[in-house]
């Protein structure tokens, strides 16, 4: 291997930097993709809240506000994969809170998001807390955006847009990125029940605060 000399490779730092800009995807600071700041910001606190359509428990690692909402848009919106990695301790969190052996599913994409992005977030996160996802859900029809639909109409949106592809001998843990309604999860628990799945519950890495903080909340803000 041939030795590059300091002031080589700081030379080609500096030229990258002008070719390939960096900047902390939490407050925007210079040379950095997540400053140490903004990274201690991101450290999990878990928090449990049960979906009143089937009971459903979510345990989410965040709230999806200031940092841990920018850099989730980051990773999901800009391609900044690389960020899944500081993402991965919040998903961990959630998912202990499941202590026994589970399968661990996605929410499934849709082809036209995976086309749009090259990946799949949820499953990319998944991986690098450690889980192996399972895709034993598949999308079976096309939905309109959630952002901007009241409850009801998330509920509505979603409904029967998801079926079961392939089945594991384990109990099942649901895994997305944030959690807003949990109508998207609850129609994913669906279709897996009506598969023969026992579905235990759902992790996400966040939750927004238009979820948590509502009556059918289980545990004490601020867990």
């Amino acid at each position: 291997m041939i030795a590059v000399p300091p002031l080589v490779r700081g030379a080609l730092a500096d030229a990258l930097s002008l070719a390939f800009p960096t900047w902390c995807a939490g407050c925007d600071l210079a040379d950095t993709a997540l400053c140490p700041s903004c990274l201690a910001q991101l450290a999990p606190r878990p928090r449990p809240r049960r979906h009143s359509a089937g009971g459903l428990e979510i345990w989410s690692g965040l709230g999806f506000e200031g940092v841990a909402a920018r850099v989730l848009r980051a990773f999901k919106e800009d391609g900044r994969t690389s960020l899944a990695r500081a993402l991965a301790p919040a998903l961990a969190a959630a998912l202990g809170a499941y202590d026994s052996p589970v399968a661990v599913v996605p929410v499934p994409a849709s082809r036209a998001s995976v086309r749009r992005r090259g990946y799949r977030p949820v499953e990319l996160i998944a991986r690098r807390s450690g889980v192996h996802p399972h895709r034993l859900l598949q999308v079976a029809r096309a939905t309109r955006d959630q952002r901007g639909l009241t409850r009801e109409a998330r509920s509505a949106n979603v409904a029967g847009s998801m079926t079961l592809r392939a089945v594991v001998d384990l109990p099942v843990v649901l895994v997305d990125d944030v959690v807003t309604t949990g109508a998207t999860l609850a129609e994913a628990a669906r279709a897996l029940r009506a598969g023969g799945m026992r579905v235990m519950g759902a992790a996400t890495v966040a939750v927004t605060a238009r979820t948590y903080g509502r009556r059918d909340d289980i545990g004490r803000r601020g867990r």
